[in-house]
């Protein structure tokens, strides 16, 4: 009897899990209106802000020169850029020298001497340099389009709002079984997740092409230098103090990226974010959130990587042990509830999956449907690694922050030569 409870709980607490994860999924999809709503409006007149555009860059001499240029095409009349290089890499030093002598009067170089390098602590050290009115961040090897300053400038103006979220979306699908899992996971998140997360009010800004109010981010002190997970910290406090995020999707307008090289790369940069997301849980700024529904949102939003690792690993076990054991009918149709639920989710993904590459021009073929869903189970494992190694290396002190590489396999030919 009490394994017949246990099973039943179990099963329902996954079904409860794995229905919100996917009604958050669906978020963008639920009407038309929704899904336009999701996108940039067409901006109107001139552009009235000025933008500093921070580019921290460590050991990314391979794309920061493609990168920057992009950046420089932009049709936006106000803007900077700067790029964040350490005093220990000459490499990237000197391709950041080499493009800023190119434009001396849009781009500076900035260095960071902290002895232990990372992003945020990169970020705060130009933040007191900045010039422009608004702040917008992004990574050495994002691919910018040339008329996103005017969209966003736009967004600001039309809105009110103190932080504009901007799209990214990893491109790369064809180059392994989980780059296309990985590719997806951006659609989802930034296509649909984020602008409900915005209308809850409640937000983790991404990565980059985020952009705040200078003044704004000043009051906040900038960047937690000993986050792994800067960008969800930042969001989390502008958040728990009611500043309006505006978060905005839009194919033609997406800041592009690459998917991690190597599974073991994929790991280490899951292991970061997941370990970045339990230590601003235990912060704890967002228990100065309004409401009830808002702290709610923002505890299952943090410990939502766990969750995902445990439902990865459960819910077979939880089939299995249903087949095996002898239990009452009932109780064995009850345990099957969470694999119905992933079923109804591997659709969804395959519709997203022919959705992204109907919106960017992509050929899907029936072996990257076949990998998508084969490759399902594989990747909860991976998730799951990833979030038991979050765990240990926060209770191990291990804080240092494990560098991801790029290469720039997201880039076509044309991007290559240009």
């Amino acid at each position: 009897m009490l394994t017949s409870v246990i099973v039943c709980v179990v099963a329902l607490a996954l079904f409860w899990m794995a229905a919100f994860t996917l009604w958050w999924q669906m978020h963008a999809w639920r009407t038309p209106e929704t899904l336009a709503a999701t996108r940039f409006e067409q901006p109107s007149g001139e552009g009235a802000l000025s933008f500093s555009l921070l580019v921290p860059a460590r050991h990314e001499q391979a794309v920061l020169e493609h990168t920057v240029t992009r950046l420089l095409e932009s049709t936006h009349g106000g803007f900077e850029v700067l790029v964040i290089v350490g005093h220990d890499d000459p490499e990237t030093a000197e391709v950041a020298a080499k493009v800023a002598a190119t434009a001396p009067d849009r781009v500076r170089v900035i260095v960071d001497t902290h002895e232990k390098k990372n992003k945020p602590k990169a970020l705060n050290t130009a933040l007191p340099h900045c010039r422009g009115e608004v702040v917008g961040v992004f990574d050495a090897e994002d691919q910018v389009h040339p008329e996103l300053l005017s969209h966003v400038d736009h967004a600001f103006r039309a809105t009110g709002a103190d932080v504009v979220q901007g799209g990214v979306q990893l491109i790369n699908f064809h180059s392994s079984w989980y780059s296309l899992r990985n590719c997806l996971e951006y659609f989802f998140w930034f296509r649909s997740r984020l602008h409900l997360h915005a209308e809850k009010g409640f937000i983790p800004l991404g990565g980059n092409t985020v952009f705040v109010r200078t003044g704004v981010l000043r009051e906040a002190g900038g960047w937690d230098p000993e986050c792994l997970a800067e960008d969800c910290d930042l969001g989390v406090r502008l958040s728990s103090k009611g500043k309006r995020v505006v978060v905005a999707y839009d194919s033609e307008m997406v800041t592009r990226e690459e998917t991690p090289g190597t599974l073991m790369s994929l790991l280490k940069q899951r292991t970061r974010w997941n370990q970045g997301f339990l230590q601003v849980y235990r912060k704890r700024d967002w228990r100065q959130l309004p409401t009830v529904a808002q702290r709610m949102l923002a505890r299952y939003t943090l410990m939502t990587p766990f969750f995902q690792a445990f439902t990865g690993i459960i819910i077979p076990l939880n089939v299995a042990v249903a087949l095996v054991l002898d239990v009452p009918a009932g109780v064995a149709v009850v345990t099957f509830l969470p694999a119905v639920t992933m079923l109804v989710t591997f659709m969804f993904e395959i519709v997203g999956l022919h959705d992204f590459g109907t919106q960017y021009g992509l050929r899907v073929r029936l072996v990257h449907y076949l990998k998508l869903v084969l490759g399902g189970p594989f990747y909860q494992l991976l998730l799951a690694g990833a979030a038991v190694r979050a765990v240990w290396r926060e209770q191990r002190g291990r804080g240092d922050w494990e560098l991801t590489r790029h290469v720039g396999a997201h880039l076509t030919r044309e991007d290559v030569a240009s």
